[in-house]
């Protein structure tokens, strides 16, 4: 029997991401407070919280400084916007920083609620500008299949995850998909990683070529693919899709909103990844998922193009409420101060040795097909048969089992498409911190074998 607060959850709340009918039996994971890398249930039990709750709180759990920070901006300027010319300092200030933190150059910030809305504000400006610069058909959008992007009517189509687009009528005209660049289940029999990478561009040349390249707008992608299961792509990769996109004048968009602000040991995964991108999304982690914030870069020549459009229409015709929040815009400020001041970007790159070692471990559990990362990030696949890669049926739903159990263990951990489960703790994470995941992580592979022992389930066919 659910308690009453499960109760009254069921009764009154729609989760995302959730099988709604199944949910109304198990019930939530009722969370009452957390500190550092831990959250404690109303029971007052604690978890370690392995996904930095949803791949955002960088900083982990009541920083009393990012407190204060809300607070302080609170009592202050609590609401104004950017509509029609007004202005705040904290916005103005957190603009500055954001220019001067870019890899890419950058003309100016475009503030967001989400990166959901962030990415949809690229698509809508990625269109604008080709109206501008006299290109109305160069429109069409590439991403990748298993990429996540969000969930508007846009960036659901932009997602490449058939969830997201099944009796949704996604994707939406103009988005098409490319292959997802995941070695471990997209290369041929002995093919390198090199000469996947290189097949792979071709590929994209040729889908490029199909459609028209003077219909091809931009190409969205990823460092590391989040919710598509946590893939790090071939070292070599972005380097020749780059070469494609340059011989065809395609803007290139990086979606770092899970990977921005340190996840991978830099600043952005786009530095990590060898990616040269005309423009950025971000949000999480720019201010530890404390508040609602996300943004783009904005470059020279998109600017020039939105201020010619500005100019023939008598205005500029998008924007939300909340873009630029003020005391959202506020911990941004020093969120990005302490990820400076104590060197939070350094230590991951210090740290990521460590917990790399650990992941690539559970490589040799009997379960494990993959285990790869980068930074304080990871994904293992759950196999049925490591020598033939073959899955578990996806109705046993053997990688949910398994984050069932590392709860029990004390342990959030989430699981994707494809029996993946994602690793991605609070930048924070301390050495002992790191081994005490792993070790809970790797009692609930053990309980998940034993269950699936016990229920006699057997490998899929072979294609």
């Amino acid at each position: 029997m659910l308690s009453n607060i499960a109760a009254r959850d069921v009764e009154t709340l729609v989760h995302p991401y959730t099988n709604l009918a199944t949910f109304r039996e198990t019930g939530p994971l009722v969370l009452e407070r957390g500190h550092g890398v831990w959250v404690y249930d109303t029971d007052g039990r604690p978890y370690l919280e392995g996904m930095a709750g949803l791949w955002c709180t960088a900083l982990g759990y009541s920083n009393e400084e990012l407190v204060e920070a809300a607070t302080e901006q609170m009592s202050r300027l609590p609401f104004t916007h950017l509509f029609s010319g007004r202005s705040h300092d904290p916005a103005i200030e957190l603009a500055e920083t954001l220019k001067e933190l870019m890899p890419v150059p950058t003309s100016k910030i475009f503030f967001t609620s989400s990166g959901s809305e962030a990415n949809d504000t690229q698509v809508k400006l990625i269109w604008y500008m080709n109206n501008a610069l006299g290109r109305p058909r160069k429109k069409k959008i590439l991403s990748h299949r298993k990429g996540y992007h969000g969930v508007t009517v846009a960036t659901a189509s932009l997602t490449g995850l058939a969830a997201n687009h099944a009796d949704w009528d996604l994707p939406i005209p103009g988005f098409h998909h490319v292959a997802c660049p995941h070695h471990y289940r997209g290369a041929e029999a002995g093919e390198t990683e090199e000469a996947f990478s290189q097949r792979l561009a071709d590929a994209l040349e040729a889908q490029i070529l199909a459609e028209d390249p003077d219909t091809v707008a931009a190409f969205f992608a990823e460092p590391v693919m989040g919710a598509g299961g946590a893939i790090l792509p071939p070292a070599d990769y972005f380097a020749k899709v780059q070469a494609v996109l340059d011989r065809y004048d395609i803007r290139f968009v990086a979606d770092e909103i899970i990977c921005g602000f340190g996840r991978t040991g830099n600043w952005f995964g786009s530095q990590s990844l060898g990616m040269r991108p005309a423009t950025i999304s971000f949000a999480k982690a720019v201010t530890s998922g404390y508040l609602p914030l996300g943004g783009i870069s904005i470059d020279e020549p998109l600017y020039r193009a939105m201020l010619d459009e500005s100019a023939k229409l008598g205005g500029f015709g998008h924007g939300t409420t909340y873009s630029g929040h003020p005391v959202a815009c506020a911990v941004a400020n020093k969120t990005i101060e302490i990820y400076k001041r104590d060197r939070i970007i350094a230590r991951v790159a210090e740290k990521a040795p460590h917990f790399q070692a650990r992941l690539t471990a559970l490589g040799d559990h009997p379960l494990i097909g993959e285990a790869r990362g980068i930074g304080l990030i990871g994904g293992i696949e759950i196999v049925a048969d490591k020598a033939s890669k073959r899955q578990y049926d996806p109705k046993a739903a053997v990688a949910a089992r398994c984050v069932a159990f590392a709860q029990a263990e004390g342990l959030i951990v989430r699981f994707l498409t494809g029996d993946r489960i994602a690793v991605c703790p609070p930048l924070i994470i301390e050495p002992d911190e790191i081994d005490t995941l792993f070790e809970r992580l790797t009692r609930a592979l053990d309980r998940t074998a034993a269950w699936i022992k016990a229920e006699g389930l057997e490998a899929m066919p072979a294609a």
